[in-house]
């Protein structure tokens, strides 16, 4: 058997090595090899900071969709759908040719060029848009059998509206047909009523209308059938909404009454109009697709309306259709009132984006700065050894852009999965954004750490790096930026920033981020100082773990700046975005108080049952029900000459109503306040009109009357003299209006009846409260009304948005803290290796490394905590919550501003006091298991 000199058969030797040069393993997959978990943890990191940055403007966009879908949803068709209008064909016409402009063929041509006329992104709804011909001025019918609330005759209007089939079902009899051509001649025509017209007009099928005529005898009107409409709140229906039930007008002189009705006609019979006194004009009705336009179209959908009421699209109707075309629409006003809505509301949202973004790209930095410190003497001996600084440069390009285009990618992704039906763009950037800092990031601090060759460099901790001038120019840059930001902010608001638009508009919203951003890099410079200050009077206690600690945090790392600001920069944001959320809840809770008075209101036009209190006490979480009576139309005069001053006077128990008031904070006042006394000094009694009453007024009675006495006169026509004895912003009774405040027992007996209980108490049943009420009675509760404030989507969900800024800032600056532990951490652990080989006990390890990163976190803490006070103090006055608040909903109160939050401000600080104090805890214990052996092994590269 032959055999070979390392012991292998012949014959079984493997295959031979090939010859020539020795090709190199790849850098790139070497590395990602070498540090798999340093891999997983980057992928893990870009990937989730690209869901969120991609996810961002697509929840935006969807909550802004939706505001915009239930603005128009509220508009009534009236409002929304875009009308056009010709008078009647021109006189010069002979008869023929104006009865054939009145027939549905006609009027189809002039729709059909009306839809053309339309611009995207405004679509036309076809299924319910309209056309057709009808009398402008409604004309009188005076037959018998038709209802008369004050002996006048009903007023029909004329109308053939096209499709009228396909919009009603025959409720009874059948549709109106034209047979036979129909002219301005035709003595009778069918027609068809809609239910509501039937019912109050007491018309029945076989019915006769008689409709004056126009050099003619009367038209007569016979009713075919009643039809019930199919989408009754649609625009076919609702656009003109006399054609689906009749309106009862009041005459202004006298007070009589009487209907207006339509009676609705074939859809050919319009030229029989032309033999009618009712002015007969044509009309096309445009009903807009509310399902299609979103937040970004408004702009479009705006220029598109004004292009229809009076710009280019109308001068092509009218050179199609008729050159008097007149076109009217409060589809403007509807998106107007949508876009000053979001301008109020951007602002707010885009200044927790720019936090939490800032956060997040410091993270990303810090973990850059993490892996470079890893591989800081690699790097150094590959650039030694003659490693060209753009060749090291681009293989760290390469070996990151391979983990982190795949995770930015699948981060993307994800958040399309999880935020669909949005614009694509802009998600594609932020994460493209997120995915371009995370792959320049590590090569960028390569290229300014290792531009020069050198293998052993000096200390770099603050004690002996010193800033340098291009960092003391970029401070100050920053610091500029920052000042400019805060005082456009005061200046002009963010009302102003959202209605301008543009680079001014994103340096407002990042005012409290630069703030932060200064404080940090201002804490950064100084806080070494005083460590040092006392790291001489620690020396001389008992004991190596104080002065120890007091001198390695005074000595810390120069790359302090990053964790410092990531974490000054969260916790102003958290601060900035928990009393911003905080102040809305708060405004809405005091208009809605103000609204109502109390936890809950019930109020009637007239005197409540004298029973009813008393049953109101009975339900279950009521606490007090305070009876008072509101004569809103008082008329307060000095002298019989005067003019009068219209006030509400409420009638109280001076009692339960002062307390109520106080308790409220709304005008409290003592009960004596409003003791009613007389000329002799004893009480007044009931109705004693001659005796002087003390009265608690508004401030604008006071500033008129002063302190004489004056005269009231209710609506009874009862009078009552008061004096004024304190002036009071508001009183829980009335909202809004000038009030006087009295005793009830200076009042009348009929007008010191309670027409309104103020309610106190928790959980309150409203269905209870109605039901006890009984009819007639309008009954509010607290709740309920502050629920109302939050109507619009918009509101909800920039309140969604805004929390998850905020709470995706606080976990970037935890993992910022952990990222600054971590890269500490195997010099500490060595640090705490070695010390123990001298005697230092666990325990006192623990307290050195707990007292270690004390200081920078108690920094951060309170340094965070006065920034966030700082920022809020300094940007409160050009901020306005209204918008977000109450959605420009009526609501009392006036403007609401921010103010400060202490949990806002307090539970983010202690949060990082707690996570460094649990991190230095963690490591000292998982320090003292592996054992000191272990870290003193010589070799480890630390």
């Amino acid at each position: 058997m032959t055999g070979t000199d390392d012991g292998t058969k012949a014959g079984t030797r493997g295959p031979a090595r090939a010859s020539g040069p020795r090709v190199p393993a790849p850098w790139v997959r070497t590395r990602l090899r070498a540090a798999p978990a340093a891999a997983l943890a980057l992928a893990l990191l870009v990937a989730l900071t690209a869901a969120l940055a991609a996810a961002f403007p697509r929840a935006v966009d969807r909550y802004e969709d939706a505001g915009l879908r239930r603005t128009l949803d509220d508009a009534s068709p009236r409002r929304t759908t875009v009308q056009f209008f010709a008078p009647r064909p021109d006189l010069e016409l002979s008869l023929g040719e104006g009865e054939n402009a009145l027939r549905e063929a006609a009027l189809r041509k002039g729709y059909d060029a009306v839809l053309a006329a339309v611009d995207k992104p405004l679509v036309a709804d076809r299924a319910q848009s309209s056309y057709g011909v009808r009398t402008s001025d409604p004309t009188d019918a005076s037959d018998s059998f038709l209802a008369r609330p004050s002996g006048l005759p009903p007023r029909v209007a004329l109308v053939a509206q096209n499709a009228l089939g396909a919009h009603s079902r025959p409720a009874s009899g059948r549709l109106p047909r034209a047979t036979d051509p129909v002219t301005a001649t035709t003595s009778e025509v069918e027609a068809a009523v809609t239910t509501e017209t039937a019912r109050t007009l007491h018309i029945k099928v076989g019915s006769v209308i008689h409709v004056p005529g126009l050099e003619r005898a009367p038209l007569a009107v016979r009713i075919t059938g009643i039809v019930a409409p199919r989408e009754p709140d649609g625009a076919y229906w609702m656009s003109t909404p006399l054609i689906r039930e009749p309106s009862l007008i009041q005459l202004p002189s006298d007070g009589g009454t009487y209907w207006i009705g339509a009676l609705l006609l074939a859809p050919d019979a319009g030229p029989v109009l032309l033999g009618t006194p009712g002015k007969p004009e044509r009309y096309w009705q445009v009903a807009p697709d509310t399902s299609g336009p979103t937040a970004h179209d408004v702009s479009g959908l705006a220029s598109a309306v004004a292009a229809l009421e009076s710009g280019p699209g109308l001068a092509r109707i009218r050179e199609r259709v008729d050159p008097l075309t007149d076109a009217t629409t409060d589809l403007d006003e509807v998106l107007s009132s949508f876009t000053e809505l979001r301008s109020g509301i951007a602002p707010l949202v885009a200044v927790a984006a720019f936090g939490a973004g800032t956060v997040a790209a410091v993270v990303i930095l810090m973990a850059s700065g993490l892996a470079a410190e890893r591989r800081r003497g690699e790097l150094a001996l590959v650039r030694a050894r003659g490693g060209s600084l753009p060749g090291v440069l681009g293989r760290l390009l390469a070996e990151t852009a391979v983990v982190a285009v795949p995770a930015g990618a699948l981060g993307l992704g994800a958040a399309l999965l999880a935020v669909p039906h949005a614009r694509l763009s802009s998600a594609v950037a932020a994460a493209l954004a997120v995915t371009v800092l995370a792959c320049v990031a590590l090569p960028v601090r390569a290229a300014f750490a290792h531009r020069a060759v050198r293998v052993h460099g000096g200390r770099e901790d603050i004690a002996s790096v010193r800033p340098s001038r291009r960092r003391t120019v970029a401070e100050l840059t920053v610091l500029v930026l920052a000042t400019a930001a805060v005082a456009a902010l005061r200046r002009g608001g963010t009302d102003d920033a959202g209605s301008s638009g543009g680079s001014g508009d994103q340096l407002v919203a990042l005012a409290p981020v630069l703030v932060g951003v200064i404080a940090a890099l201002v804490l950064v410079r100084l806080y070494p100082f005083p460590l040092r200050r006392l790291a001489g009077p620690a020396g001389r206690l008992r004991g190596v773990v104080a002065p120890l600690s007091l001198a390695r945090a005074g000595r810390t790392s120069a790359s302090t700046a990053l964790p410092l600001l990531a974490l000054l920069t969260a916790l102003t944001t958290a601060a900035f975005g928990g009393s911003v959320l905080a102040g809305v809840h708060t405004a809405r809770d005091h208009a809605a108080l103000l609204a109502t008075g109390a936890d809950a209101r019930i109020e009637a036009t007239h005197a409540l049952p004298t029973a009813l209190p008393g049953r109101i006490r009975d339900i279950r979480g009521v606490r007090e029900a305070v009876p008072v009576s509101v004569a809103y139309r008082a008329q307060a005069r000095r002298g019989s000459g005067t003019a009068g001053e219209t006030a509400a006077l409420v009638g109280v128990e001076p009692g339960p109503y002062g307390q109520l008031s106080r308790e409220l904070d709304l005008g409290g006042f003592p009960a004596r306040a409003l003791r009613a006394t007389g000329p002799d000094g004893g009480s007044s009694g009931r109705g004693r009109g001659k005796a002087v009453v003390p009265a608690i007024a508004s401030p604008s009675l006071a500033d008129r009357f002063g302190t004489a006495p004056f005269s009231v006169q209710l609506e009874d026509d009862s009078k009552v003299t008061v004096r004024i004895a304190a002036v009071r912003d508001v009183t829980p009774a009335v909202t809004d209006l000038d009030f006087l405040v009295v005793d009830r027992e200076a009042l009348t007996r009929r007008a010191a009846r309670p027409t309104a209980l103020l309610l106190t108490g928790g959980h309150l049943d409203g269905a209870a409260l109605r039901r006890a009420a009984g009819g007639g009675v309008d009954v509010r509760l607290r709740a309920e009304v502050r629920t109302a404030y939050v109507h619009s989507p918009l509101q909800s969900g920039a309140e969604r948005i805004y929390t998850a800024a905020v709470a995706a800032g606080a976990g970037y600056a935890v993992l910022a803290l952990l990222l600054a532990l971590v890269r500490a951490a195997p010099e500490r652990s060595a640090l705490l290796a070695r010390l123990r080989t001298m005697g230092l006990t666990r325990a006192q390890g623990r307290r050195l490394l707990v007292l270690e990163s004390l200081p920078q976190a108690l920094l951060a803490a309170v340094g965070g905590a006065l920034t966030g006070w700082a920022a809020i103090r300094l940007l409160a006055p050009g901020l306005d919550l209204t918008a977000i608040a109450v959605a420009g909903r009526p609501a009392p109160g006036g403007t609401a501003r921010l103010r400060t939050d202490a949990l806002s401000l307090l539970v983010p600080s202690l949060a990082v006091l707690v996570v460094a104090t649990g991190v230095a805890l963690a490591q000292a214990w998982w320090t003292g298991r592996r054992g000191s052996v272990r870290e003193l092994r010589a070799g480890d590269g630390r």
